[in-house]
């Protein structure tokens, strides 16, 4: 066993950061105690805990890890999945005098958070596709339940080689539709065959991925936004079809109707290059 604590630049609001995680039945979150363990993807998966011991503005952490040997690349993978390293104080200066500054004032040091595995974002986006929210996340559940597993009390997605051995009747079983396991079988086995190397796609421009993804079946521009934003935290992404930020924009616009992709994109001028941040706190606003 290893630990280490760690302080940061704030404002960085960690609860608030749990109450978002929780909305994930799979996270292993205990708001009382200000924790969150997670599953660390590799080839001997293991798990590590996030526990705040300071405040919004004078953030620290206590990180506890099981292999001292790994404690570096544990150390580096929880800083990017917290996003640590982004100056939130200046991207939240960044949206003052903008129609967003209520909400960044309301949801004050709201930070991004990765999905833990960049494959398993993918799976999961695919999974959520038109679906309502808890549907979906039943639905993400049953197949984590059936095919991945479990560690320290915290759930790991199945490899991309044991979902690529699936058959679609295995899959159906659980309610997903004929389509829906079909692409995220089809996914997987691109991934397992190192037909996709998501580890060598992390590096490449933003442009560069979405023309890679879109040609899989079953991946769209929402999902590569997605993917851009909760995968690999890409800054300056707004996904216009999602219906909770059309439904945000409504509220906070006090619009009759949800607005056009004209309209969006007029709001949206102003708080590049932090789109992806407006989105995030747009869909605080009605979480």
């Amino acid at each position: 066993m290893w630990e280490k604590i760690v302080k940061i630049n704030g404002p960085y609001n960690f609860d608030r950061a749990l109450e978002r995680l929780s909305l994930d039945p799979l996270h292993a979150v205990d708001p009382l105690r200000r924790t969150v363990k997670i599953p660390i993807y590799g080839k001997h998966p293991e798990t590590a805990a996030v526990t705040a011991t300071g405040t919004t503005e004078a953030p620290a952490f206590l990180i506890k890890g099981e292999n001292p040997d790994t404690a570096e690349i544990v150390e580096k993978r929880i800083f990017h999945l917290f996003q640590w390293e982004k100056d939130l104080a200046g991207i939240t200066n960044h949206f003052t005098g903008t129609a967003l500054e209520p909400l960044f004032k309301e949801h004050r040091g709201t930070p991004f958070v990765l999905d833990f595995s960049p494959y398993a974002c993918l799976v999961k986006c695919i999974i959520h596709q038109q679906l309502n929210m808890k549907f979906a996340h039943t639905l993400t559940e049953r197949f984590v339940y059936h095919f991945g597993f479990q560690k320290d009390g915290v759930w790991f997605y199945p490899f991309p080689e044991k979902t690529a051995a699936l058959q679609v009747a295995d899959l159906r079983a659980l309610q997903f539709s004929e389509r829906k396991a079909e692409y995220v079988i089809g996914l997987s086995k691109l991934v397992a065959s190192g037909e996709l190397d998501l580890a060598a796609l992390e590096k490449e421009p933003d442009e560069e991925i979405l023309k890679t993804l879109v040609k899989i079946r079953g991946i769209g521009p929402w999902t590569v936004q997605n993917f851009l934003m909760f995968g690999l935290g890409r800054l300056n992404h707004f996904p216009k079809a999602d219906i909770g930020i059309q439904k945000a924009l409504k509220k906070l616009f006090q619009l009759e109707k949800k607005p056009t992709y004209e309209e969006m994109d007029a709001y949206a001028k102003d708080w590049e290059p932090y789109l992806s941040y407006a989105s995030l706190y747009l869909w605080r606003s009605i979480e």
